[in-house]
């Protein structure tokens, strides 16, 4: 454990007061699966996006599901439509950030405020099959993380020849600077306990597309354990994301994964410490998506590197010390959402 560092950028203080601002009228919730769908300009797929979900949503029970919806900044009407095509639904959120941030900045958001005992992200045109959820589901029972692959024989083959290219060489580039076993790291579509999911969201700092990739390499140096499932998908067209314009920023958050100093603050408290006592501390607090990571000789409460001063309120309550944390103090121990 090291002294805490300091963490808050323009980008995280916007995300921030959003966050805030989606919480104050949050209650209790409970439900087995949150679903995170990450919006960019998508007022145009969203309906046809959820009419290939609503068997799912039949299947697995509304009253169980919550459905979390972040706007990454649209210029078009993609706050309105989500609200129009997912409104009638019982457990939605809708939030969305001021300007676009990338596809990882909306899914911290998003999983900062499930409430799920399961994440499962999902893009918003619903092109992997969503009834793929259920096994996801069954897998999550076994394992920390259950990500999609679109991987068949080795390979995901879209419509655009230039695509299925780039994806390969993504791909082989990904192997080659984070050691991934993995043949598709870049499926929207995956499953999280929901504790691994907001500590692999605390940890992470990639904001765009290769986001994905990143929770996986953190997931490998955290000792989580991972089990691919199969899925089928449809080349949907509209994507947002531009061969051109995003490959580039892709390879460069690629190279850096491996040489990235991960630290976030911690209150370090007793490994016997009450599981209940620190989600009302928590709670009293108002601070949300926090995880409790519990070791032989300690337990510590991860915070984000923008929640400082949430730390030590939380510290005051247990008189307890504040330290930085790195991807080696927190492998392999037990983790606790609060």
């Amino acid at each position: 454990m090291r002294p805490p560092i300091q963490g808050p950028t323009c980008h995280s203080r916007r995300y921030s007061r959003r966050a805030s601002s989606a919480r104050r009228g949050l209650r209790a919730l409970v439900v087995t699966t949150s679903f995170v769908i990450p919006a960019y300009n998508e007022g145009a797929r969203l309906e046809e996006g959820f009419a290939r979900f609503a068997p799912t949503l039949e299947q697995l029970g509304h009253d169980d599901v919550e459905i979390i919806i972040v706007d990454d900044g649209s210029s078009d009407d993609t706050l309105r439509q989500a609200q129009r095509v997912y409104g009638h639904l019982a457990h939605l959120r809708v939030v969305k950030h001021d300007t676009n941030l990338g596809k990882g900045a909306a899914l911290r958001l998003g999983i900062a405020l499930a409430n799920g005992v399961n994440v499962i992200t999902a893009d918003a045109d619903m092109a992997i099959h969503p009834y793929h959820a259920t096994a996801i589901i069954d897998a999550l029972a076994r394992v920390d993380l259950a990500p999609g692959t679109r991987a068949i024989d080795g390979h995901i083959r879209y419509d655009q020849r230039l695509r299925t290219w780039a994806g390969a060489l993504f791909n082989r580039l990904a192997r080659h600077y984070t050691g991934t076993y993995l043949r598709d790291t870049q499926c929207g579509f995956k499953g999280f306990r929901l504790a691994s999911a907001r500590l692999l969201a605390l940890l992470s700092l990639v904001e765009g597309f290769a986001f994905d990739l990143e929770v996986l390499y953190l997931a490998d140096c955290l000792a989580l354990s991972v089990e691919p499932q199969l899925v089928t998908w449809d080349d949907v067209r509209g994507s947002s994301v531009s061969v051109g314009r995003d490959s580039w920023q892709m390879l460069k958050d690629m190279r850096a994964l491996s040489s990235t100093r991960y630290e976030n603050p911690v209150v370090v408290l007793p490994a016997t410490i009450e599981l209940d006592a620190v989600r009302q501390a928590a709670r009293d607090a108002r601070l949300r998506g926090l995880v409790l990571a519990r070791g032989a000789k300690d337990a510590v409460v991860v915070t984000s590197r923008q929640g400082a001063l949430g730390a030590i309120d939380l510290a005051r309550t247990f008189d307890a010390p504040i330290a930085t944390t790195s991807l080696r103090d927190l492998r392999g121990r037990h983790l606790d959402a609060l």
